[in-house]
């Protein structure tokens, strides 16, 4: 700051009025920038950016949603001397930045806590429908932030939202309660998943800042609401949002989660639901913990049975009126349209004399799947099968329908399309189950999980790995019913929703709870915890399926592997990594001091005299991308060999620990050095390398491999992604 201002604040207003006399700040930063947002023509960004002082403009980005068996499933049920007491929950503070909260739900009783931690700074902002009593000894904090909304968009309409924290939505309050809801008995949606639904950690606390709005999730909110959080005193960060890949110097996300890290608190965020195509992840800043999505041992079946017999398993959460036990006139979508893409049963697409009392086949794509269900209501269908393409395979996600619908896997639904084609008068009927319990396989990825390869940094390993989020019962909003749309006058305490959203903030908790039982444990030692105890396999030793395909999964669909919560308390073995770690992480790609500085808000120049390299960063997993052009290594069948290093740190018992390398092909050869590592204290860390060496192979070829490291009571596990390009 010059000198000739005496705050900061007059010196940011000076700089903004040079550039323009009527622009006003809307937030200023203190710990995920030191800047502020405002409002502003191109001309006078650029004028700005040429001010003395301005280290960037950046503009202005809008981002999306990715949109209790639970506990049970993970084993957080179970008695056991494993889990931390309750007080250390209750000690933890998870700060949820999402669509806001409904405040009177029962998951947000706080009858068994005791006084709100005393390092707590936080408030519960008044606005529309919310005041200070709104908040509780478990709902702790609920901030909102619109001003960037309402600069992109213009004011909040209250008519339609609630300019405060309160969640008209449903997104917020799913994820919140999900994370840790207090447990409530008897809780279901419309009777099913029926049972007490609680969160992964009843006993923390948790504090709202809604920063995502119906018109999407703008950047300088989401700024100040870290930088909030960050100031309040929360202790893990989850957030179920995200947008396109940025470089990391200009992905907000990736900055204030930097600066959260810094600040020893723990940032998980959804992976997205980009998948199953291939590289479409979100969030995979090496700092961030990057969640994807699995099922869980429950579903919701439908029997969808053809006028030939033939009977098939679907999936629904529909509860009303059924259909008739006599079968209905089945046609499919395309055919019932002067649209092109009528197929998809989009708004007013349908044509009603040739839909009327008949059940209408859909595509899955371009628009809700329930949106597709009013779609056929309005037109006057009876009912709905919602039939899957290449591109969602197998998975059944369970909706709340507005008429009797089921969905139904790829395989099915080319038989049934086949059907509907060439019968002259198809038929159906569908029958609606109920819950089913114990389902097997399961876990498996789910179609929609964003996957790997991280086209950012593709020699990190992301998503880190995989947590519930497939039909996940949680706690709801009471300004719109379970599917959302404005004609669903439902009202529904719970609902069922599926996205790595819901696997997000499941391991945001698992995150806490590893905080309570080891408080002075870093971001990284927290996450490394969770991806080397994670499992890869059924108990039958088969490797996690991918619904998609419904082939093995690999590591670019899982990471390390699916969250296992109670082996991640005693890990054995920690990859730990610190602030300096992360800044040779920026050498490594070649930033400039000004593009460290950025990223992560300090003064910082690479060593001329250093090497650094991607593949010395300590992370807990490995991608080893080779490439394939011609005269590498003297020619294009020469091996290549290339090095990585990693160092572990003792947080466990002292112990000798040895490696074993598992590897599904004989494509690359595998060498760790040392094999043996003897820890005596606490703490203590020791460094090995592992050399990686292959002959050329086709561009697009993957390969995977898994490094363990055991003394015999624990396994520390690292994936090995390799693809060569």
């Amino acid at each position: 700051m010059p000198a000739t201002f005496t705050d900061h604040l007059t010196w940011f207003d000076s700089s903004l009025k040079s550039a323009s006399p009527s622009a006003e700040i809307l937030y200023t930063y203190k710990h995920v920038a030191h800047g502020f947002s405002t409002r502003l023509t191109p001309q006078e960004a650029h004028a700005l950016s040429n001010h003395p002082g301005i280290l960037s403009v950046t503009p202005e980005l809008k981002y999306t949603l990715h949109t209790t068996r639970t506990p049970q499933f993970l084993g957080l049920d179970k008695s056991t001397t494993l889990l931390p007491a309750s007080d250390q929950q209750s000690h933890v503070i998870i700060g949820i930045l999402d669509t806001g909260v409904w405040p009177e739900l029962k998951s947000l009783n706080d009858a068994a806590f005791g006084p709100v931690p005393a390092t707590w700074k936080g408030e519960c902002e008044t606005g529309n429908n919310m005041n200070a009593s709104s908040c509780n000894k478990k709902l702790i904090g609920a901030r909102f932030f619109s001003k960037g909304y309402e600069a992109a968009l213009g004011p909040v309409d209250s008519t339609t939202e609630s300019n405060s924290a309160r969640d008209d939505d449903g997104h917020g309050t799913h994820t919140l309660t999900t994370a840790a809801g207090s447990a409530v008995a008897k809780a279901s949606l419309f009777g099913l998943a029926s049972g007490t639904a609680r969160g992964m950690a009843p006993q923390a606390r948790v504090a709202v800042y809604k920063v995502c709005w119906l018109g999407g999730c703008f950047t300088s909110d989401i700024a100040a609401g870290i930088d909030k959080a960050i100031e309040d005193g929360v202790n893990v960060l989850s957030m179920s949002i995200g947008g396109s890949l940025l470089e990391y110097y200009r992905d907000i996300i990736a900055i204030g989660s930097f600066t959260a890290m810094s600040h020893g608190i723990l940032v998980s965020t959804s992976a997205g639901n980009g998948g199953p195509s291939q590289a479409s992840l979100s969030n995979v800043a090496p700092w961030i913990t990057t969640v994807g999505a699995g099922t869980i041992d429950r579903d919701f079946p439908a029997h969808i049975t053809l006028g030939t017999g033939k009977t098939f398993i679907g999936a629904s959460l529909y509860s009303g009126k059924p259909l008739s036990d006599s079968p209905l006139p089945l046609v499919y979508a395309g055919n019932a349209s002067n649209s092109s893409v009528g197929y998809l049963c989009l708004q007013d697409s349908l044509i009603t004399e040739k839909v009327s009392g008949k059940i209408v086949v859909c595509e899955r794509g371009g628009n809700p799947r329930v949106e597709k269900g009013l779609v056929v209501k309005n037109a006057g269908g009876a009912g709905m099968i919602l039939v899957n393409g290449e591109a969602y395979g197998e998975e059944l996600v369970a909706d709340p329908h507005l008429l009797p619908a089921a969905s139904l896997g790829q395989k099915s639904s080319e038989i049934l399309k086949k059907y509907v084609f060439s019968s002259t008068n198809p038929t159906a009927k569908i029958q609606f189950l109920g819950t089913h319990l114990e389902v097997q396989p399961s876990p498996v990825v789910a179609a929609f999980s964003s996957r790997g390869p991280n086209a950012l940094t593709p020699k990190i390993l992301k998503p880190d790995l995989i947590a519930p989020g497939v039909n996940i019962l949680a706690g709801w909003t009471g300004a719109v019913g379970p599917t959302g749309l404005t004609v669903d006058q439902r009202h529904v305490s719970f609902n069922i929703i599926s996205g790595t959203s819901m696997s997000c903030p499941h391991v945001s908790v698992l995150a806490a709870i590893l905080k309570g039982a080891h408080p002075q444990w870093s971001p990284a030692a927290i996450r490394s915890a969770l991806m080397t105890t994670a499992y890869v396999s059924y108990k039958n030793g088969e490797t996690i399926q991918d619904i998609a395909n419904g082939q093995a999964a690999t590591p670019f669909d899982y990471g390390a592997g699916h969250v296992d919560p109670v082996a991640a308390l005693d890990p054995g073995l920690v990859y730990d990594a610190n602030v300096d770690e992360y800044l040779g992480f920026f050498c490594a790609l070649n930033y400039t001091s000004l593009e460290i500085k950025l990223a992560a808000r300090r003064d910082f120049t690479c060593d001329p005299k250093r090497e650094y390299r991607v593949e010395d960063f300590n992370y807990p997993s490995f991608a080893v991308p080779f490439e394939t052009a011609s005269g590498i290594g003297g020619g294009s069948d020469a091996a290549k060999t290339v090095k990585y290093s990693r160092v572990l740190t003792n947080v466990g018992s002292a112990g000798t620990y040895k490696a074993s390398v598992l590897s599904g092909s004989s494509k690359v050869k595998i060498v760790v050095e040392p094999q043996e590592l003897s820890f005596a204290e606490l703490y203590e860390k020791k460094g090995y390398t592992v050399s990686f060496t292959s002959t050329s192979m086709p561009s697009g070829t993957t390969s995977f491999a898994r490094l363990e490291w055991t003394d015999g009571k624990h396994r520390v596990g690292s994936p090995i992604a390799f693809s060569w390009t």
